[in-house]
């Protein structure tokens, strides 16, 4: 698999504050290409916002952020160019209908209708089939699913999927369009010890790969670069690997306003997969 050069995470008093109080208060962050960056907190406390706003799709209000260069909130469309949700609730999930396979393939032909220039477009239809294969297959292998390994291999539903299996799924169709910034949201929800010590395997193993990971939980692991929301002191510095730091106050019940394209895409694009797919 080409592997992206991972986008480095910089955020100084990058904060989100509406009318009922904070989303999330001011956080610094600094984490280099390729890092694992946890964000830590109970659930209300802002994690989900502030994941959101740093993959370009929630509007701050506070300080400045750079991903890979691209400022925030002035860059918010290209930033989203270089990142990928992997499963947010309410944003970007599975359906629960849907086969591991329709899932894949769906997502493949959103990326090849969206992904490249006017000469990539223009390549035969077995080339750029080819090249779709290749995606899906990389991607499943850096998540780590083997559909042959499932119930019923690629046919088997997402309703039917352990917990695990499904986070990888979306890692994989988040991983299809190579992203620099890969967002996974309640990473260890829900999950046995066994399971939530697998997923952060698996999150620092697509970090090592050389995309930078961006993960939501409530309990970050030893090794990753950690972000708190839910510091009432508001002054201390966060500790974890690489050079991490991270202040925060507590958050209130707020919700930001969102760009209008979250994912570069638009309705007639999609509607063509869905078609291709024998989505409705």
């Amino acid at each position: 698999m080409d592997s992206p050069h991972g986008a480095a995470v910089v955020a100084e008093g990058f904060g989100l504050k509406g009318p009922r109080g904070w989303a999330f208060s001011p956080v610094d962050i600094e984490a280099g290409p390729g890092s694992l960056i946890a964000v830590e907190g109970p659930s209300g406390s802002g994690r989900t916002c502030l994941l959101l706003a740093l993959t370009g799709r929630m509007r701050t209000t506070e300080g400045r952020a750079e991903v890979g260069g691209l400022a925030l909130p002035r860059g918010m469309s290209a930033v989203r160019r270089i990142s990928a949700l992997g499963p947010v609730p309410a944003v970007s999930e599975l359906d629960p209908a849907l086969t591991v396979d329709e899932h894949l393939r769906e997502r493949a032909l959103l990326q090849r209708r969206f992904d490249g220039s006017a000469r990539k477009l223009l390549r035969p239809r077995a080339v750029r089939a080819a090249e779709a294969r290749r995606r899906v297959a990389d991607a499943l292998e850096t998540a780590g699913l083997e559909t042959a390994s499932l119930a019923k291999e690629g046919r088997t539903p997402v309703r039917d999927l352990e917990r695990l299996e499904a986070l990888r799924l979306s890692v994989a169709l988040a991983l299809i369009g190579r992203p620099r910034l890969l967002a996974v949201d309640d990473t260890d929800l829900k999950l046995p010890d066994a399971d939530r010590a697998e997923a952060w395997r698996l999150l620092r193993s697509v970090a090592d790969s050389g995309t930078t990971v961006l993960a939501v939980c409530s309990r970050a692991p030893g090794e990753a670069t950690v972000v708190r929301t839910a510091d009432l002191s508001g002054t201390g510095p966060v500790t974890g690997a690489g050079a991490p730091m991270a202040t925060n106050t507590d958050t209130a019940d707020f919700t930001g306003t969102t760009d209008a394209d979250p994912a570069g895409t638009d309705e007639e694009g999609t509607a063509d997969a869905f078609a291709e797919t024998g989505r409705a």
